[in-house]
């Protein structure tokens, strides 16, 4: 008999209880990509300039004085902008590994019910025979 327990990174959408059967079939379904294209964007700065404002007090009392200033200091202002496309990899599907049970949780009726499982339990199961009793943690139902 073959006892795993999986966790899946985002939850498991069931209530997280393992689930036991017989090993009917597995599948492995591969990722599915396309090349597609999406706008290339770039960095354009131009160089400005702000006035900055400057102070500078001598003298006490009665005596002080306050001169004033302003000065020129240029600065980056910049944007993105489109410049193009770029080519990048999209994935269409994810890659799952799925292991089908017949008996599930013993009940006779409930048989070629699909889970979806992480590649270790998947890897786990495909070590056992077809028929073999299992039990493990699903990601969630269905394939």
């Amino acid at each position: 008999m073959l006892t795993v327990a999986a966790v899946s990174a985002c939850g498991a959408k069931g209530d997280g209880e393992s689930v036991s059967g017989t090993r009917h079939d597995m599948r492995h379904v591969p990722r599915q990509t396309v090349t597609d294209r999406r706008p290339l964007l770039v960095s354009q700065c131009t160089t400005r300039t702000k006035q900055v404002k400057h102070k500078s007090t001598t003298g006490s009392g009665s005596q002080k004085q306050t001169r004033t200033w302003y000065t020129s200091e240029p600065y980056q202002d910049c944007k993105k902008v489109q410049h193009g496309t770029e080519p990048y990899t999209r994935v269409t599907q994810t890659e799952r590994w799925c292991v089908e049970l017949d008996d599930v949780n013993g009940n006779t009726a409930q048989d070629r019910i699909w889970y979806e499982v992480n590649p270790k339990v998947y890897q786990q199961a495909a070590e056992t025979k077809v028929g073999s009793k299992v039990t493990f943690t699903p990601l969630h139902s269905g394939c």
